[in-house]
């Protein structure tokens, strides 16, 4: 993508994953089942305190809060259906209510001075990788208060001599602040690596309905071809047989009109077909492709928009001077379409689209003479991450609606079938070289190694056989 429209990769396409809920698909058993695990750590942890350790707890106290997370659980086990899923707002409830447990239990075992105190992070990593930003924040902001409060207020941790166990003010203030630097990092780490894991695979998800979209038009032209190509027989036996009936039929008026009509009406399906079968074919024999021929497919669409399509096509070094047959693969057709619509629609008035090849790879290389790519987003082109819109009514693309996440479709597309892709400026490249000084706007080399794209030749290949029908 270029200038205005780097950032226009979520549009039509992406809608589907845009109403996706934060917290929509988290089940209530498995805050349950965390849960259960959180209980029976903390009464462990007590039991062990005081049997051990021999510390003197409000024991009836502490267990009362734990009886309280119990009911709970007992209560959501019980009451709601076991594949229940939380909204955002249930999510939320029931993550707070964790940390304001986990606080209470804090506050009656010696605040900060409470080793422990440390997991009251946990509920804000939990709300990070489930929840929307703000009702991360809102935890977030919860932690500090509840570890600002235990900081001055708590009931101290005494041995059954009566000593009372504390931290030095530093440690026990260091120990605040450690846990303050610990919410806001795992907070904001947690939520960027989810909203990226997020972005990618709904952006992956994207891509793969673009290419089923492809193979099933490719898959429906082939189906309307070959049924074309074995009506076709049957078809001409029946012209022949009703034009020579109607020969004979010279002194039955009525019966000859007939035999006429059949002639004209098989005329009339061979002609419907035929047009039917220009959408595409699917004979083995188009599976495989000249280079020129692979790449003037792509860029047909967009032949007719008003700019012009200059093709080079010419071998590099090496000894092969004939262009390769390739693999006619819809995740190529459809990659290569993306790139040349993004050059056409940036284009000022001129789109050069070369293929070049030798012994080892092929390369194919897309310029315009527009205004190029966004210097400082060079690095980031191919991601599926900026948001920013591209204004309505943009004038560098009149009458064009978007492919949605188009550049990161098409890169992670052809990357699939072998091929590594470069971007830069026109204007850097060449400016150097007089001959392209007027290709001063986008720059995309594709480059395959030969093996990973081109067709089986000489003794490689195999006799095609017959047409093999579709599978579902």
């Amino acid at each position: 993508m270029q200038w205005d429209a780097i950032a226009h990769m979520v549009d039509h396409t992406a809608a589907p994953f845009k109403s996706r809920q934060s917290g929509s698909w988290i089940r209530l058993r498995t805050l349950v089942l965390l849960r259960w695990w959180a209980i029976v750590g903390q009464a462990s942890a007590l039991i062990i305190a005081e049997r051990f350790y021999d510390l003197n707890l409000e024991i009836g106290l502490c267990f009362l809060v734990i009886g309280v997370s119990i009911v709970s659980n007992l209560v959501a086990a019980f009451v709601f259906a076991e594949n229940k899923r939380l909204s955002e707002q249930d999510t939320l409830l029931v993550v707070l209510f964790d940390m304001l447990q986990l606080g209470l239990l804090l506050y009656l075992t010696g605040g900060l001075n409470n080793p422990f105190s440390i997991l009251i992070v946990g509920p804000v990593t939990v709300s990070a990788s489930a929840l929307s930003s703000r009702s991360t924040a809102f935890l977030g902001l919860m932690a500090i208060l509840i570890v600002s409060v235990l900081m001055q207020f708590y009931l101290p941790l005494r041995t059954e001599q009566g000593f009372i166990l504390r931290v030095p003010d530093v440690f026990r203030f260091g120990n605040w602040v450690a846990i303050v630097i610990a919410v806001i990092f795992l907070g904001v780490y947690s939520r960027w690596i989810v909203q990226e894991m997020q972005g990618m695979s709904d952006a992956l998800q994207a891509t793969q309905m673009a290419l089923a979209r492809e193979q099933k038009l490719t898959d429906l032209g082939g189906v309307v071809a070959a049924a074309a190509h074995e009506l076709g027989t049957p078809l001409a036996t029946i012209k022949l047989a009703s034009a020579e009936l109607a020969e004979e039929l010279c002194d039955s008026p009525d019966l000859r009109e007939d035999a006429l009509l059949i002639v004209a009406q098989t005329d009339r399906c061979r002609d419907i077909l035929r047009s039917m079968g220009r959408a595409g074919k699917d004979d083995l024999h188009l599976r495989t492709a000249p280079l020129t021929a692979l790449v003037e497919e792509a860029a047909e669409p967009h032949v007719d928009r008003g700019k012009h399509i200059h093709f080079d096509h010419a071998a590099g070094e090496g000894d092969i001077m004939s262009q390769p047959n390739v693999l006619r693969r819809p995740e190529v057709v459809h990659g290569l379409r993306n790139l040349i619509q993004n050059a056409v629609d940036f284009a000022r008035e001129n789109v050069w689209v070369e293929s070049s090849w030798t012994d080892d790879t092929i390369t194919l290389r897309i310029m315009d003479d527009g205004r190029g790519y966004p210097p400082h987003l060079l690095g980031r082109i191919g991601d599926p991450f900026m948001r920013r819109r591209a204004p309505a009514g943009d004038p560098q693309r009149p009458g064009y609606e978007g492919m949605g996440l188009g550049l990161f479709i098409a890169k992670t597309l052809l990357e699939r079938s072998g091929a590594d892709l470069s971007f830069a400026n026109g204007s850097e490249s060449f400016k150097s070289q007089q001959s392209h000084a007027a290709r001063t706007g986008a720059f995309v080399e594709v480059t395959w190694n030969r093996d990973a794209i081109a067709a089986p030749s000489g003794a490689e290949s195999t006799a095609l056989g017959q047409n093999q029908p579709f599978k579902a």
